[in-house]
């Protein structure tokens, strides 16, 4: 019988958990970012009061809160996926991740404009000339974005270190050194399509 070699077992930073984990705290940071002000905005004083605005990221940024949804999608799938599929889920989840950062950055230089739809409908005129200040949570919801996108590259390269299912394991380990029914012995269901796939009949 061949001497069979185990494989080293991943470290703690190479574990699917903590690289899942990861990638769903980071998703969730973006999407909890999007719900608190991100902008105020303070309206000149006429003869008709307007009160000030809070202008929500959801708002501010429609794209980060759709694209944190997508990262967390893919930050799930990640946990059940197959090498082939984990790489495609990698690629989702950087481009959320960037996409994120990028929507971000938008409102932190030009709050502006991303402030422009909340004004107009606030006081029912466009270009309305404003006092706007920024909070802390576009650049938390920036921060997170780039995080995404690190564990996407951290995803891609953790995951050569996961191992298949059990079930895939041990029908491979059986495999290797013979399998039940290579040796007479009974046939499970795995078994019996590995040797239909070798072209065999598993009932002879």
């Amino acid at each position: 019988m061949a001497e069979r070699t185990e494989m080293k077992p991943p470290s703690r930073w190479q574990r699917k958990s903590t690289v899942v984990m990861a990638s769903i705290l980071a998703s969730l940071a973006a999407f909890g970012a999007t719900t608190q002000t991100w902008l105020n905005v303070r309206l000149p004083q006429s003869t008709v009061q307007t009160p000030d605005l809070s202008v929500a990221g959801s708002e501010a940024a429609i794209a980060v809160t759709a694209l944190a949804l997508v990262g967390l999608a893919a930050a799930l799938a990640a946990s059940i996926a197959g090498r082939i599929a984990r790489i495609v889920i990698a690629v989702l989840l950087a481009l959320a991740g960037a996409g994120i950062a990028l929507s971000s950055y938008q409102v932190i230089a030009d709050p502006a404009a991303a402030a422009s739809t909340a004004i107009g409908e606030a006081t029912g005129q466009v270009g309305q000339a404003a006092e706007i200040t920024s909070t802390l949570f576009p650049v938390l919801a920036l921060v997170a974005g780039l995080l995404m996108a690190a564990c996407a590259v951290w995803l891609v390269l953790a995951g050569r270190r996961w191992q298949a299912s059990r079930k895939y394991t041990s029908a491979t380990a059986r495999q290797a050194d013979g399998s039940p029914s290579d040796r007479g012995g009974p046939v499970d269901e795995i078994d019996s399509w590995d040797q239909l796939s070798r072209g065999t009949d598993p009932t002879d």
